[in-house]
């Protein structure tokens, strides 16, 4: 048995981190396609409101936590029936490199990675009985690359990139598709707080939530595994993994420039 594509409408969806953002953009995007949706967001407001807009079910929990993310999967249920696509969307970027707190790289750890284990463990078994199911994680280009100004955030993204891949490789036989999405800058809340460094690194070539939402229905219908809303990204991935020294070199060039603009850090 091989993933089959999706089909949106009528589907029972989860999207965390939707109170905003390409949450709440896939969430309208979803919705709009016929998709039965729970969005699910720390920030009980937020999320209510955007709920209210779409006509989903919103969802007020924590997926730093096993509890959150345990009290999540079964309101859905309960909501939806089954649940066939899960977004693993919410995220968190703290700024800091080696000297970020013990505090910002667990919180990073638990939700850019563990929220999505966590997850796929609850999930699972359902799945795997159904023969079908879909993983869709949004992972960030940093995931693919590295995101200067963010040591917790490069790491923890390439952690959830690594889980993604695994869970395809694993799984796809038994029916489970899996997803990730790696954008770069984004118009989004997390844009906004990456600091200068981050504004001046991806400011120019950010694109909004809804053009990430358009092409993650897009590329639900194909299964591909990675989608690249900055298709340049395959590029520089290609280059990291066959010219390192080059791609490394020419990372910190950026890096330079950074701190040439900004002053060292």
């Amino acid at each position: 048995m091989t993933a089959e594509p999706t089909e949106l409408d009528g589907a029972g969806v989860v999207i965390t981190g939707g109170g905003g953002g390409i949450g709440a953009a896939m969430a309208r995007r979803f919705t709009a396609e016929g998709a039965r949706v729970v969005v699910a967001d720390l920030d009980g407001e937020a999320v209510t409101a955007v709920a209210e807009e779409v006509g989903a079910t919103a969802i007020t929990t924590d997926v730093a936590s096993e509890a959150g993310v345990e009290a999540l999967v079964s309101g859905a249920r309960e909501a939806l029936g089954e649940i066939d696509l899960y977004c693993a969307n919410a995220g968190v970027a703290p700024l800091g490199g080696a000297d970020a707190t013990e505090q910002q790289w667990a919180l990073a750890w638990d939700v850019n990675v563990m929220a999505h284990v966590r997850a796929a463990n609850a999930l699972l078994p359902d799945w795997l009985a159904r023969g079908r199911g879909h993983f869709l994680a949004t992972v960030s280009a940093a995931g693919l690359l590295t995101s200067l100004g963010s040591a917790p955030y490069s790491v923890t993204k390439h952690g959830a990139l690594a889980f993604a891949e695994w869970l395809s490789a694993t799984y796809r036989h038994r029916g489970i598709t899996v997803q990730a999405v790696c954008p770069q800058g984004v118009r989004t809340k997390m844009l906004e707080d990456a600091g200068p460094g981050g504004k001046l690194i991806m400011d120019e070539s950010a694109i909004s939530a809804e053009q990430v939402a358009d092409l993650v229905v897009e590329s639900i219908a194909d299964g591909r595994f990675l989608v690249l809303p900055h298709p340049e990204v395959a590029g520089y991935y290609a280059a990291r993994a066959t010219e390192t020294d080059r791609w490394l070199g020419g990372m910190n060039k950026l890096q330079r420039k950074v701190e040439e603009t900004l002053g060292s850090t």
